[in-house]
């Protein structure tokens, strides 16, 4: 905090620098506190960055340098034919084509149905949303185990339709539509919204839709960011229903294809999960804002 004179007057400067401002930082026991975080920090950083740093190195070691003891991070010769081999011998293509058609259908039905009914909770709220409502939070105070034979027994013959939906993509679009975190995390977005705004659209006849579509969603960009990152990262990387569900090699996923690769050599498993993270690490490094963006506004809302 400084003082300073000026015109007669006394005007308070407060200069910080974060968590910690500039005057305390040049206390002595400040400066320990805050050099032994940042080493957890940089610590921590290590952590995370090493192994798939270190995956992605190792793929391209040829198989003797793989196994060579001691192990060397940087590759001596870098064998780029093994990733063409694998891509090939595994027809990697056709397991990307699927993943993105997992994905793709996810995203969609994740933003446009949970967006939906977080609207229909935050800003129609017809009478029992608020029992709906305290249903989807008790929902989430379930373990995923309990619901996964109901579920399974739905996707095999689904009610009232009576339709089998293994090997196909629905029941996957279906979950990403129906998720109690999302639509929470929707509504605590949308209860920011000035209910004047919806008033006023309606007394311009405005149709709840209308309403919605050219109100609601272009004021939500940055949680329909956050949703659409968390869903395409949670989709490409979930194992367990494309598992359960995708039995014909031709529907299965970039991860069902990594776990049937598991009596593979060592080196080739590396090339495939080399090949798996290439979205997500894109993922992250051009949209790594809204990602933080993202952690802020769950913790906010949650």
């Amino acid at each position: 905090m400084m003082r300073n004179k000026k015109d007669g007057g006394i005007f308070m400067e407060s200069r910080t620098g974060g968590i910690i401002n500039t005057l305390d930082f040049k206390k002595p026991g400040v400066k320990i506190v805050y050099w032994i975080f940042f080493a957890i920090m940089i610590l921590v950083a290590l952590v995370c960055f090493v192994p798939p740093l270190w995956l992605i190195l190792s793929s391209l070691k040829d198989i003797k340098e793989f196994y060579a003891i001691p192990p060397t991070l940087i590759p001596k010769t870098f064998d780029i034919g093994k990733i063409r081999q694998v891509w090939t011998d595994y027809d990697f293509l056709l397991y990307y084509i699927n993943t993105f058609g997992v994905t793709a259908g996810s995203l969609f039905f994740s933003l446009v149905f949970n967006a939906a009914l977080g609207y229909f909770l935050s800003k129609l709220k017809p009478k029992g949303s608020a029992v709906i409502f305290s249903l989807i939070l008790w929902s989430m105070m379930l373990p995923n185990t309990v619901g996964m034979v109901p579920v399974f027994k739905n996707i095999i013959d689904f009610p009232v339709l009576h339709v089998n939906f293994t090997n196909t993509f629905w029941p996957m679009w279906m979950m990403a539509g129906a998720s109690a975190f999302n639509v929470i995390i929707f509504k605590g977005f949308f209860d920011g919204i000035p209910q004047s705004l919806v008033e006023a659209a309606r007394i311009d006849g405005a149709s709840n839709f209308g309403i919605f579509y050219k109100i609601i969603l272009p004021l939500s960009r940055p949680v329909l960011m956050t949703i659409a990152i968390f869903t395409v990262n949670g989709t490409w990387a979930d194992w367990f229903w494309p598992y359960m569900v995708l039995k014909d090699k031709s529907v299965q996923t970039i991860m069902v294809a990594i776990f049937n690769m598991r009596s593979a050599s060592m080196d080739i498993q590396f090339v495939g999960l080399s090949l798996a993270i290439v979205p997500p690490v894109l993922l992250f490094l051009f949209f790594q804002k809204y990602i933080m963006q993202g952690f802020t506004l769950s913790g906010i809302k949650g």
